[in-house]
């Protein structure tokens, strides 16, 4: 297992206090656990994947995510049995998603 770890400073949008659980990561995909946490107004992601050597495509998909949501005072953990960069994009859209359709 590798694990990667991002943060990114300066998010603009915050997320509802409650977490979201996405995907499965026993099925070969991966799951993504996303939380509201005190980061100082950042957003950090831990990453464990069984893929090793692929942190430049991690670090891609993970900035892209970042500038599209501006999330601030987030944290995101990451469990991956060898996802695809599209799938991986997927999850962590649809767990914002989840969040953002129940907030008042």
């Amino acid at each position: 297992m590798e694990t990667l770890t991002y943060r990114f400073e300066h998010g603009k949008r915050r997320i509802p206090a409650r977490p979201e659980l996405v995907g499965v990561v026993g099925s070969g995909n991966l799951e993504v656990l996303i939380e509201a946490a005190a980061q100082d107004g950042a957003c950090t992601v831990e990453i464990s994947t069984a893929a090793r050597g692929f942190g430049a495509i991690w670090e891609a998909v993970i900035t892209d995510f970042q500038q599209r949501w501006q999330l601030a005072d987030t944290r995101i953990s990451i469990n991956d049995m060898g996802a695809t960069p599209a799938v991986v994009r997927l999850r962590l859209d649809q767990a914002v998603e989840a969040l953002l359709e129940q907030a008042p």
